[in-house]
């Protein structure tokens, strides 16, 4: 990913080469098409001529040097005395003879910023797991979603309304099963809607999830989490499509939901920021917005668990590419 404010992408940065170099056209004339400085063209054309594809890839703005940086062994003390004696940063400050704000700055880095992430005998950081790398675990779920009527539900009616009354007598619209897949490390996912949740449509489903991921580059699934329902624990076109993948199957833990909590924290962005971010007037209208707010979940939501970046970001630092 570029940076935030970068005048070129990785793309941006290639044309600049092909056209100066390739085509043999002026810098000048280039970075004018491309919309920025001569100094950011000549830069770039440098940096390809040293390192070639590599020098095109932004490095770190961190500084080379910081002489007011907190020692590591103080970072150390610092979460030493948060693990021990589970105080905040505006206590832990005059024990340290540092500002809180320094003490905060300290425990952000260490992901120790919260209480509530560490497990109060022991200590020890408890609030967040992730796998090590892309497609070591998928975790599947499907959310069950009542469909809308022609003309809309309750939302675009009101629930008092005359209109909505009658549609209530009229009989039931049914449901959607909104199949969902997550890669654990890199947040990537994928969705589908189905009538049902019957076994052919889960092994399906689970293969083309896996064709998805591995068009992202994650092209190998180890593993598949899912709930204990039959259709994951003891049908055949299931475990068979497992067997197809090279995968194997993880069952969460009976009446723990938050074992697949990846899953979860997903349907419940999924109901927020796409079932029921706006009134639909009927269910297609609802189901042709699902594959523009994937991508926008998958490409450009900030996600706070990433540090602030989409999911497509791990997918690309892990692949050693950039896009």
């Amino acid at each position: 990913m570029a940076h935030r404010n970068a005048r070129l992408t990785i793309h941006g940065r290639r044309l600049l080469i092909t056209r100066v170099v390739d085509q043999g056209r002026p810098v000048a004339h280039v970075v004018k098409e491309l919309g920025c400085s001569r100094a950011t063209g000549y830069k770039w054309l440098q940096r390809w001529r040293a390192e070639g594809d590599a020098g095109l890839r932004d490095r770190s703005s961190r500084a080379h040097h910081q002489p007011h940086k907190t020692p590591a062994q103080l970072e150390a003390r610092v979460c030493q005395l948060r693990q021990e004696r589970k105080l905040g940063a505006r206590r832990l400050g005059p024990l340290l003879g540092m500002p809180a704000s320094t003490v905060h700055a300290v425990l952000t880095r260490h992901g120790l910023h919260r209480l509530a992430w560490l497990d109060r005998p022991t200590g020890q950081l408890i609030r967040r797991y992730e796998r090590d790398r892309p497609g070591e675990l998928i975790h599947v779920d499907v959310k069950k979603l009542g469909r809308v009527r022609d003309g809309g539900g309750w939302r675009i009616l009101g629930r008092d309304s005359l209109e909505h009354r009658r549609a209530r007598t009229a009989g039931r619209v049914g449901f959607d099963y909104v199949h969902c897949a997550i890669d654990d490390h890199t947040r990537l996912a994928y969705a589908e809607i189905h009538p049902d949740e019957k076994t052919d449509t889960c092994a399906g489903f689970l293969r083309r999830a896996a064709e998805h991921f591995a068009t992202h580059g994650i092209t190998r699934v180890e593993r598949v989490m899912t709930d204990n329902a039959l259709a994951y624990r003891r049908d055949r076109a299931w475990h068979q499509a497992l067997t197809d993948l090279g995968a194997t199957a993880r069952f969460t833990r009976r009446y723990r939901p938050q074992t697949n909590g990846k899953a979860e924290r997903f349907n419940r962005t999924l109901c927020d920021e796409w079932a029921y971010a706006q009134p639909f007037t009927n269910n297609q209208q609802r189901a042709d917005a699902l594959p523009a707010w994937l991508h926008t979940y998958n490409h450009h939501r900030n996600h706070t668990s990433l540090g602030g970046k989409p999911p497509i970001s791990r997918v690309n630092n892990a692949a050693g590419h950039y896009t």
